[in-house]
Parts: C-alpha cells; sequence; structure tokens
C-alpha cells in the first residue's frame, strides 16, 4: 500500500512537471520563485521532510552512470551514515546512526527514477532534478529535533530556527551551515 501511493506520488509529480517545469509537493499549491524547481510544505508546523534512500552498496548506487553524480544525497546501511557524493567521493554528513527502523523494499526497481526539469538524464536515483537555472527548496521545519516526533532515519530539511541543514541518523539531528 505504501508503495503504491509513492508510485502514485511520483507520477503525479512527472504529470505536473510535464505541465509547468516546477513542481509542490505536501498541500502547497504554489511554488515560490521563478528559481525553483521543486518546492515542498513551508507553513508553520510542518513536520515532514524529505527521506533519503537507504543504500546497501554505494558501488551500485553509481555504477550505472559514466558521468559522476557529484550532490547525490542517502543514507548508507553499510556504515548507518548518511552521505553525499561531492567531488567525485563520498562525505559523511553524520556519524554512525541507527538503521534498524528501516522498512526494508523487497520489491524490484522497474524504472531509473522520476527526472524532474527534463526528457533525460544520465545521473542515476529515485528523483532527479535537473537544471541549469533552479534550485530545490527544502521541506521547512522548525527546530526538528524536537517538533518531529517519530523521525526516520535519512530524513533530511532545512531548520528554519538554526537556519541549518538537519539530518536524521536513526539516532539524532546532524546540523550543517
Amino acid at each position: 500500500m505504501k508503495y503504491k501511493v509513492i508510485i502514485n506520488s511520483l507520477i503525479l509529480v512527472l504529470l505536473a512537471n510535464f505541465a509547468s517545469g516546477q513542481v509542490s509537493i505536501g498541500g502547497k499549491q504554489t511554488v515560490e520563485g521563478a528559481a525553483t524547481i521543486l518546492d515542498f510544505n513551508s507553513q508553520t508546523g510542518n513536520t515532514k521532510g524529505i527521506i533519503l534512500p537507504a543504500v546497501d552498496n554505494l558501488t551500485n548506487a553509481l555504477s550505472a552512470t559514466t558521468t559522476a553524480n557529484n550532490g547525490t544525497f542517502l543514507f548508507n546501511k553499510a556504515n548507518q551514515k548518511i552521505q553525499m557524493y561531492e567531488n567525485n567521493m563520498w562525505v559523511d554528513l553524520s556519524d554512525n546512526g541507527n538503521s534498524t527502523s528501516l522498512l526494508i523494499n523487497s520489491s524490484v526497481e522497474k524504472t531509473g527514477g522520476a527526472i524532474i526539469g527534463a526528457e533525460a538524464s544520465s545521473a542515476k536515483g529515485v528523483l532527479i532534478l535537473e537544471s541549469s537555472d533552479k534550485a530545490m527548496i527544502l521541506p521547512r521545519i522548525s527546530e526538528p529535533h524536537i517538533n518531529v516526533k517519530s523521525p526516520y532515519p535519512g530524513m533530511m530539511c532545512y531548520d528554519t530556527i538554526s537556519k541549518t541543514l538537519a539530518m536524521f541518523d536513526g539516532n539524532v539531528w546532524n546540523y550543517w551551515k
């Protein structure tokens, strides 16, 4: 059931992309700014963030492409860390976390993922944003370490109070300026 909702949401995102090139998610009716490709709910009291993909094998995460996927974020199940691919190497964004509460997806992937902003991409990922002049606005949450009651490993948002990128590794929130 959960996966059907995710698939239907991705289909909706793809259809919205063909209509405007800008997408809002989470009950939001409009995208903030002309330079935004993807925007999330920013209402006061929001406690929903992005859940990064949990990956078993980093080699497989990039092996299908011939170009580097700098800017890729994921939760690495092998070392239980949130990581980002930058300058052609994996950078740790958290200490060792905890993956025991992860729900394991045993279904076979059938597509290369959803692409917003372009008809095709050489990047590999579940959600690929391609644009030379637009950016993503993260979900905004006030003090996620206090207000998100049951965070999921790999959750990412923007903390509106500390004005930092906040990521939950399964144990604690990690903050980056």
